[in-house]
């Protein structure tokens, strides 16, 4: 596909894809005191790891960032002293995941054709991950990052009495970035919104309007930072790919 995809590329017009960054959680989950996006791994904040990611990216014309709304002016200097020049928009987000992805996508240029959504928090996502995730969604409209899942999953009953064991080769850890024809998710956001529908990510959100979701296997690394513990892992990660790449040069 990569090679189809190269040749295509060189002879379309370059598209207007616009990268939505959430970065409005409460991360209560992390610390009562910092908020993850604000928590610095290896000397970087999170927030800014995750956009330079899209600032150094072709294929990004613009990101918009949505945070908290007492974040905004800080997230606006963050941005600008790390350089960051794609960052179009900070605005403040809504009171659930979806509604500041909504937010986000109502603020990106008229003319986008392809949207990226992305949970700031998955600061470890590489240039790799976002150009295959792209060139799915650009292939098949909608695509997003995933891992195939390697346990056993069980369903219960909501008493931990088990009901259901699921067929593990079907079934996948799904991440972001997702990706998104812009005119699939206007009509998939909107649709929602309307029928007052929850999805748990982007993703259901089409899913639920009947739109098809391509998987791009991006492996398990591409973690998300929730915990404390995580730092730790997303550091080792760090550490890993750093030595890889100075081998690579010896």
């Amino acid at each position: 596909m990569g090679k189809w995809y190269s040749l295509i590329r060189r002879t379309e017009k370059k598209r207007f894809v616009s990268a939505v960054l959430l970065a409005a959680g409460s991360g209560k989950r992390f610390s009562d005191n910092t908020a993850k996006q604000f928590y610095e791994i290896a000397g970087e904040s999170v927030l800014i790891r995750s956009a330079k990611l899209f600032e150094a990216s072709e294929e990004i014309s613009e990101i918009v960032v949505v945070t908290r709304e007492t974040d905004v002016p800080g997230v606006r200097n963050l941005l600008r002293g790390a350089g960051i020049t794609k960052a179009a928009r900070v605005l403040a987000g809504g009171d659930t995941r979806q509604e500041s992805a909504k937010i986000g996508f109502d603020a990106v240029n008229p003319d986008a054709d392809f949207v990226a959504i992305h949970d700031a928090a998955r600061c470890l996502c590489t240039p790799e991950m976002l150009e295959a995730v792209l060139e799915s969604a650009f292939l098949y409209g909608a695509a997003a990052a995933a891992c195939r899942n390697p346990d056993t999953i069980k369903r219960t009953n909501g008493t931990d009495l088990v009901t259901e064991t699921l067929e593990r080769e079907n079934t996948w850890l799904v991440q972001t970035p997702q990706i998104f024809g812009a005119d699939i998710y206007r009509a998939a956001s909107y649709t929602c919104a309307k029928e007052h529908f929850s999805g748990t990510d982007d993703c259901s959100l089409c899913e639920h309007v009947g739109f098809k979701v391509r998987l791009v296997d991006c492996g398990p690394l591409n973690i998300k930072i929730t915990y404390p513990r995580d730092v730790l892992l997303a550091e080792a990660i760090l550490a890993a790919r750093k030595a890889e790449k100075t081998e690579g040069k010896a």
